[in-house]
């Protein structure tokens, strides 16, 4: 039995109480999360179950029928012509369900099976997809028993959906395979779920490709991230503003009326947070005045809601999608509502993996911006007066010099993952895949990246409140000085070196657990209505 710690599992937000019932609409964003990150049961509908048992028995007439129907009678991708007899067809999907899980690699993170399973179960709910009742309600039990089928990294192309992935899920379900308990110990299903009080499901015909052809798995992994980058773009503008205030920057760049002139507006959004971050600030105060003979910021600092508000408005296009995908019912073929099983191409990844992507990009850039300023505090040539590297004693000590190495590092790595994978499509299946969306690819690498920018936005605001401290007798605002004291819980203030890595990650452990956007916590952080600015 071996332990899995899952490398970017983030925290709960205490919502292991709730209930999501799946039903034959869409579950909402907030839904995924709860479920894939707060322990959340589901629960079918009554109107699903009939929908799906209205669905089934159109599969169960069609598998009488001589002629051949795919999925149902016959084999699958390149084998779609080769029809199969009825005393083997349950041998035809238990042999799909082991022949196609064939990932590979590292597990992913339990969050990202369980967003997986819950968007597969709801498609399962529209009706569309001919499983049968008892077989999506064994889905959902599992999803509710606390084991989670152990899922490899690697083995999804995105074409026929996240196939691989998926059907390490499935493999769980008929008793095969591996899952991870709550403890994190890696057990066989065949043994888990009877001491889990699971019955192992029996497939019938069709059933194979209902629970593996889909978009779940990268879909799943765009609404984690979605919500991982809406808290972290509120961090990097509040990281701005205090970098701003640290360097003794101007707050007059961002106010409504220059933004006005360019009514982009994400770029709004993030001017009148930065510029509500800095009111009252005594320190923007000190040097506002005519004896303040610079004409202007860096770039770094005065375009920084233009950066900013670039990411909102890529992760709003990103939403969009993700909306439309959760009121998808993928599957190949599909049972239509006048009983037509029909193919279609609607798995194919492209939609999603087109954001994903798009969203790489923008985390680069936010992150890349948040290293120039922290660069700028530490640079005595440029930061007014602040002390080489912010050392306590320059030349004994270094300060924050190497904690802009570890930002610069990160931030190549994410240049490097900013380039697309849904460009790169690779063949398959004897030609008949022969283009893939390599969607799961896209998902994997931004989250690899959001974890990066976290930890980049992390040592601006390390450095930021340690700048904000050298900068005494002068104060910062309440906003910016509300977040300092909030490091300093974590982190103590100037002083002698000490052992850097733990003081970074403690903020990166900050921000992982949403400390900064609680009310509680900075309640003036941001400026009322900031977010419905033009």
């Amino acid at each position: 039995m071996v332990p899995v710690k899952p490398p970017f599992e983030q925290p709960s937000t205490d919502l292991a109480g709730a209930t999501v019932t799946v039903g034959i609409g869409p579950v909402t964003p907030a839904q995924v999360v709860a479920v894939a990150r707060d322990g959340a049961r589901v629960v079918l509908s009554e109107d699903a179950l009939a929908g799906i048992a209205a669905t089934r028995a159109v599969v169960d007439r069609l598998a009488g029928d001589s002629a051949p129907h795919y999925g149902i009678s016959t084999g699958f991708g390149a084998l779609a012509t080769v029809q199969i007899d009825t005393a083997r067809r349950q041998a035809l999907q238990v042999s799909l369900i082991r022949s196609h899980a064939a990932g590979t690699g590292t597990p992913v993170e339990t969050e990202v099976v369980r967003a997986m399973m819950l968007l597969r179960l709801s498609t399962l709910a529209t009706g569309r997809t001919g499983i049968r009742p008892a077989t999506a309600t064994a889905y959902a039990d599992l999803l509710n028993s606390g084991l989670t089928p152990l899922v490899p990294e690697y083995g999804s192309l995105g074409c026929s959906g996240d196939l691989a992935p998926l059907s390490a899920v499935a493999l769980a379900l008929i008793g095969e395979g591996q899952v991870v308990d709550r403890e994190g110990t890696v057990l066989p299903a065949a043994q888990a779920l009877p001491a889990a009080g699971l019955t192992p499901v029996v497939l019938a015909e069709k059933e194979g490709l209902a629970l593996i052809n889909g978009t779940d798995g990268m879909l799943g992994q765009l609404l984690l991230a979605l919500a991982d980058l809406e808290a972290l773009l509120d961090v990097a503008d509040l990281a701005a503003a205090m970098s701003v205030e640290a360097l003794l920057g101007t707050d007059r760049v961002f106010a409504a009326d220059l933004a006005a002139l360019r009514p982009q507006v994400g770029q709004g959004i993030s001017a009148a947070q930065m510029a509500g971050a800095l009111a009252g600030s005594p320190i923007v105060a000190s040097h506002a005045g005519p004896e303040d003979t610079r004409v202007q910021d860096a770039y770094s600092l005065r375009c920084a809601p233009a950066v900013h508000g670039s990411a909102r408005d890529t992760h709003a296009h990103a939403a969009m999608i993700a909306g439309r995908e959760l009121a998808s019912a993928v599957d190949n073929p599909v049972v239509l509502p006048d009983g037509r099983v029909e193919s279609n191409g609607n798995f194919h990844g492209a939609p999603v993996a087109a954001v994903l992507d798009f969203l790489a990009i923008p985390v680069a850039d936010v992150a890349s911006i948040s290293e120039r300023r922290t660069d700028r505090m530490l640079d005595p040539a440029r930061s007014h007066g602040l002390p080489p590297f912010l050392a306590h004693e320059v030349g004994v000590d270094s300060g924050h010099m190497i904690a802009q190495y570890t930002q610069a590092g990160i931030v190549a790595e994410l240049k490097r993952l900013a380039v697309p994978a849904s460009v790169d499509s690779i063949p398959s299946s004897a030609m008949q895949e022969d283009h893939v969306s390599l969607g799961w690819h896209a998902a994997r690498k931004l989250r690899r990246g959001v974890d990066g920018l976290r930890r980049v936005l992390a040592v601006e605001i390390l450095t930021a409140a340690r700048a904000l401290d050298l900068r005494a007798p002068l104060v910062p605002g309440p906003v910016t000085g509300a977040v300092r004291d909030l490091v300093r819980t974590r982190v103590d203030g100037p002083g002698p070196d000490r052992h850097l890595a733990a003081e970074i990650d403690a903020v990166v452990d900050l921000l992982a657990t949403g400390a900064l956007q609680s009310p509680n916590q900075s309640p003036t952080l941001f400026v009322p209505d900031a977010k419905e600015t033009p």
